[in-house]
């Protein structure tokens, strides 16, 4: 006789997610709250490891909501599984896979003589920064595939695992069908990786909005957030690439991610990576 899961097989709980939690019998850590008013906790049961991401208030429900549909389209080994919804008595509440890395988050907490995760990752040698930014791009094609359009990306949906040299990307609550219309202005996200339509209320937010996002990952993962060639850790044809990506004339960028990212292969084979 099979024995439900108690993450993977509830359906709905007649409580709150951090008395559930704790009801495991295993010890949970809770994350700090996010912006978004969502909550994340890890839980461990039968020693496997979960993330559990949570929200009690409309519009972050809202949120988790739209985070099911992307995952039911979109599935790729750096992406985090997406198990099981479910609700609680006054909430809902997504259980993933646990991922094991360090979060490049710009607002990440350090102890005394701890480097930054992102600056230990752009101190990386080039070569092993740009396989990463390959599998961010490979992942932002296939959504483009799906008929999704990117909002919120930024360096703290990355999961860098040191040791093992893999990349995950999580927190994909804001990801809309494509196109879609900017109807608040600054739509949510860091002004790092923003295009200009992102802050122009009734601007069509497209897959060239994803083109300058993906450029600008590069310029913060590949020069630490500098757009300067002199920061550059690739090689020229590859600095050009993502300057025309990050054009601000929607026009004059790359016109899908697709175009964008075949652009960076071909620029990346056309000259010699340093390696350190």
């Amino acid at each position: 006789m099979s024995t439900q899961h108690p993450l993977l097989d509830v359906m709905e709980i007649d409580t709150n997610i951090e008395t559930y939690l704790k009801q495991l019998g295993e010890m949970t850590y809770r994350f700090p709250e996010h912006d978004s008013g969502c909550q994340s906790f890890r839980a461990v049961v039968d020693n496997q490891h979960w993330f559990v991401k949570y929200a009690d208030t409309p519009q972050p429900i809202t949120w988790l909501k739209q985070a099911v549909r992307f995952h039911a389209a979109v599935q790729h080994a750096a992406l985090p599984q997406l198990h099981n919804a479910f609700t609680t008595s006054g909430g809902f509440a997504l259980v993933y896979d646990w991922v094991d890395g360090d979060g490049l988050r710009p607002e990440k907490e350090l102890s005394a003589n701890e480097v930054h995760p992102r600056d230990r990752f752009c101190a990386l040698p080039a070569d092993e920064i740009i396989a990463a930014l390959n599998v961010i791009y490979d992942v932002h094609i296939l959504i483009e595939k799906r008929g999704f359009i990117a909002e919120d990306f930024y360096d703290g949906c990355i999961i860098y695992n040191f040791e093992k040299r893999q990349i995950h990307l999580y927190d994909f609550d804001h990801y809309h069908p494509k196109p879609f219309i900017n109807d608040r202005g600054r739509l949510y996200g860091s002004s790092r990786f923003m295009a200009p339509e992102e802050f122009q209320k009734g601007a069509q937010i497209d897959e060239r909005t994803n083109v300058f996002m993906l450029g600008r990952t590069a310029f913060v993962l590949l020069a630490n957030s500098s757009d300067s060639r002199d920061d550059w850790k690739g090689n020229a044809a590859m600095w050009h690439t993502a300057k025309k990506a990050t054009n601000a004339d929607k026009q004059l960028r790359y016109q899908s991610v697709q175009e964008f990212v075949s652009a960076w292969h071909t620029a990346i084979a056309s000259d010699n990576i340093p390696s350190a």
